[in-house]
């Protein structure tokens, strides 16, 4: 089960992190997301963690990764976060900024496909 009461500063900072998204964040959003047929949440809060996008019909984490995901602590960081949440039953999917920027059509679809796939194993 998924917890959804928070301490308000996580609260707040979710708040203010969708009003301020990085650009490749933003593209994603308006150009796939927020028009996909499936509700899809931006900055989500889900157990005391900020995840990018959250697709709770598919328990699905969809996270947008910057050069900071890939330094020491960040790496550590990801993987004590990832298996927080997929003991949840929530799996994360990771595309890089680069992605977004350089190859948008595949992220998207990598997307699409993994969100298809998580609700076929409902």
């Amino acid at each position: 089960m998924i917890v959804r009461k928070h301490k308000k500063e996580i609260t707040k900072n979710a708040k203010e992190l969708r009003k301020n998204m990085t650009f490749q964040e933003t593209k994603l959003w308006d150009g796939f997301l927020k028009k996909y047929p499936i509700r899809i949440l931006k900055q989500e809060v889900i157990n005391g963690y900020i995840v990018d996008f959250y697709c709770r019909q598919a328990n699905l984490v969809i996270e947008i990764d910057g050069s900071q995901h890939y330094s020491k602590d960040g790496l550590e960081y990801d993987k004590e976060r990832d298996y927080l949440i997929v003991a949840y039953g929530v799996k994360t999917l990771r595309i890089k900024n680069e992605e977004v920027e350089k190859d948008f059509k595949n992220a998207c679809a990598k997307i699409d496909l993994e969100i298809t796939k998580q609700i076929a194993l409902k």
